[in-house]
């Protein structure tokens, strides 16, 4: 794999071998070294990254696999908000990843797609909204599982530590530093066992500017030997992010020191003690790639160095022409207002450092008393925001519980499907529909399932249950119902649509099932009956005649669909349901009076 160091990124070297080629985890390797390359990309660079990593996306939607899926929406989209002018074009990514983790039960993933959107808000001056996403993602956190089998203990930490940090993200933003650090804290818990150099750096460089934005937060309401000792405490963090920084993803330039590439590391050290020293660095990087909030930082540091040298002049110009370029910048309130701080803490005195005359103070006194009070009243509504999401928060936590119970009570534990109490409500609720008729409804079977139980396990049975939930699901519509009817048998209900129709879609079903790898399937397949609903038949009645369908196909061997249509629907010159030659399972007439 292509290690991306210095400011290229050559997208083009993905595509060959063809993608198709890949591993998933080839996939999912590519897209984190993207999004870590795009933070650090010119727009025409970050352009080409959100192209490649959409490239990717379509082939891990080909494959189908949802924890793949969710991961490359995820990637898809945060790019599309790193990127300039393209956080409205993140919104249907992270809708749709929305839909797709919560149909999959993907709680972790979940979380992160409402702690993306609450980014989005942000950039787009929402923040009252961006903070409900915060506590529904943190909620959704509090009440995830310690871990899933399925993807493994390290896999598992790495989306928790993952969903963590895009919470953190927002709080920064927001400058809520108090929440914002318990969630970071639990972000470097999730993963101080199995983390990489990529996810130490990218930690480390988290805290870092969250305690630079605390340190400046603190110093505008007077509290500066606290803000002195964030700045201190940073500094430290810097230099121990200098020997995970030449392992991790990020775009580098191999034997350069971090804080000689990166802003916001030469940044920490200035602000922890300001010197002439550091002037030559930040003015190189004041001119480098990197986020807005970043070049505030380094800008602010690059001041207070100018300042200490005797050239507050110079310091002034850096901050006024900071002010300019950032001036469409929405994506940390909180450090715009430093910026403006700034200014006016340079500003209060004459430019050529002459003291004021006492005239001319007063004004300035004035001036600076009612900012004072202004900071106070500013720094006191922080507590109202951690109040706010805390909540908001447990608000989430409760009506999420509140859902489960209901969900527990019309859910089946093993597949995750509407179980039959589920099944019974919705049909009816279809029945009485007219925007849902004509109502196909499907009772499948699985031939061969007690094949399994025998010569396997019912632990190997249950497990196939579960594949055969999930291709059924995965193979229909959104909008079709797949329930399970008890031991292996399913029922699906396709509202909106006539035999002819169903026994296509079925049809595809059958073929996804009959592709299942062996060791996944053990060879099951699939016999189905499918009718058509009656005007007034009652539930009982239809499940009966798709019952009886059903086992018309067994008697014909499995691996099939029977259909019955209702009176009024085509069919063919022998009274079976008329069906596309094309599809894969030819439908059966029953013996029934149709």
């Amino acid at each position: 794999m292509r290690r991306l160091h210095g400011d290229g990124l050559d997208t083009q070297d993905q595509r060959r071998p063809a993608l198709g080629d890949m591993s998933d985890a080839w996939l999912l390797g590519r897209a984190r070294e993207l999004i870590a390359a795009v933070q650090r990309s010119d727009r025409a660079e970050q352009l080409k990254v959100v192209e490649t990593l959409d490239e990717l996306l379509e082939e891990a939607q080909r494959r189908g696999e949802p924890v793949l899926v969710a991961q490359l929406l995820r990637a898809a989209a945060v790019s599309r908000l790193i990127t300039r002018g393209m956080v409205d074009d993140a919104e249907p990514l992270l809708d749709e990843m929305l839909a797709h983790t919560k149909r999959h039960g993907l709680s972790l993933l979940r979380a992160d797609a409402h702690a993306l959107r609450g980014r989005g808000l942000v950039l787009t001056g929402q923040e009252d909204a961006a903070l409900t996403e915060i506590a529904r993602a943190l909620a959704l956190l509090d009440d995830a599982p310690n871990t899933d089998t399925q993807l493994g203990r390290r896999a598992w930490d790495r989306l928790l530590s993952s969903a963590l940090n895009d919470c953190w993200i927002v709080l920064n933003q927001l400058g809520v530093y108090e929440a914002a650090e318990e969630v970071i804290a639990r972000a470097h818990q999730a993963i101080r066992d199995s983390a990489g150099p990529h996810e130490i750096t990218l930690l480390l460089m988290n805290r870092i500017k969250m305690l630079l934005g605390w340190g400046l937060r603190l110093e505008r309401v007077g509290r500066d030997e606290e803000a002195g000792e964030k700045f201190r405490t940073a500094a430290s963090m810097t230099i121990a992010a200098e020997a995970p920084f030449a392992e991790s993803l990020f775009p580098r330039k191999p034997g350069v020191p971090a804080i000689d590439q990166v802003g916001l590391l030469a940044a920490s050290l200035a602000l922890a003690a300001p010197a002439a020293a550091h002037i030559e660095r930040l003015r190189k990087l004041s001119s480098g790639k990197g986020y807005p909030h970043e070049n505030i930082l380094v800008a602010i540091a690059l001041a207070r160095c100018l300042d200490a040298d005797g050239k507050p002049d110079e310091a002034m110009e850096v901050l006024l022409d900071t002010r300019h370029t950032e001036a469409e910048d929405n994506s940390q309130p909180s450090m715009r207002l430093n910026l403006v701080r700034e200014l006016a803490r340079l500003g209060a005195g004459k430019p050529d450092g002459r003291v004021p005359e006492a005239e001319e103070l007063a004004p300035l006194t004035l001036l600076a008393d009612y900012a004072s009070a202004l900071e106070a009243e500013l720094w006191s509504l922080r507590e109202s925001q951690i109040a706010t999401l805390n909540t908001r928060r447990e608000h989430e936590r409760l009506s999420a519980e509140h859902g489960a119970i209901t969900q527990q009570a019309l859910q089946d534990p093993l597949t995750g499907l509407p179980n039959r109490r589920a099944l019974d409500e919705r049909l009816r609720a279809l029945a009485a529909s007219t925007d849902a008729q004509p109502l196909a409804v499907a009772l499948v079977d699985l031939d061969g399932f007690k094949d399994v139980n025998d010569q396997y396990s019912h632990a190997e049975g249950d497990d196939v249950l579960r594949v055969v939930a999930s291709t059924l699901r995965d193979a229909l519509r959104s909008d079709d119902v797949v329930a399970r009817y008890g031991g292996d048998e399913f029922v699906i209900l396709l509202p909106g649509a006539p035999v002819s129709a169903a026994t296509q879609a079925l049809a595809r079903s059958i073929k996804a099932v009959a592709s299942l790898p062996e060791h996944l399937s053990h060879g099951v397949t699939l016999s189905v009956g499918l009718v058509s609903l009656r005007p007034q038949e009652r539930a009982e009645e239809v499940l009966s005649r798709a019952d009886a369908a059903m086992y018309q196909a067994k008697r014909r061997g499995g691996n099939q669909i029977c259909a019955s249509p209702s009176p009024g629907t085509d069919t063919d010159t022998d009274g079976k349901a008329e069906v596309d030659p094309a599809a894969s399972s030819p439908a059966c007439g029953d013996d029934e009076d149709t």
